[in-house]
């Protein structure tokens, strides 16, 4: 499942080009996967209580069109499950029209807060603390 989260371009996020800083990609993509997160039902206060937190192990971004003020984007953002303990965040920002301006690729996993290691079973992890885990592609 692609999830989807629309953003706007604001000012003070250009760099002195004119177009979205380098850093700024990384913030969309991140809201993205909070708000996955969010419509699955997890909060961060769920996962705190539970004693687990998501991380990030790699990330890799294409930087493939500029973006400038006021630009609408959509992020995407698809969980894409493995064995063991990392999974992937496929993720994308989008003109309107379509355009790529971004293929961004997370891999994460989900931290024990306590023994600061990663979980064995990171999607059966966050499926029991999800309302509808659908959102998770599982």
């Amino acid at each position: 499942m692609v999830f989807s989260v629309p953003v706007t371009v604001r000012g003070y996020e250009l760099d002195t080009q004119g177009h979205l800083n380098q850093a700024v990609y990384l913030q969309y993509a991140e809201h993205a996967r909070w708000e996955l997160l969010r419509a699955a039902g997890i909060r961060q206060n769920d996962l705190i209580a539970g004693g687990i937190g998501p991380i990030v192990v790699e990330v890799n971004v294409k930087f493939l069109r500029e973006l400038r003020g006021a630009d609408e984007v959509d992020v995407t953002c698809e969980l894409i499950w493995a064995e063991g303990k990392v999974y992937q965040f496929k993720q994308q920002i989008l003109k309107k029209d379509g355009t790529v301006c971004a293929d961004i690729v997370v891999v994460g996993g989900i931290l024990d807060l306590q023994a600061r290691k990663l979980v064995p079973n990171p999607a059966e992890r966050l499926a029991a603390v999800a309302s509808d885990p659908g959102f998770l592609g599982i």
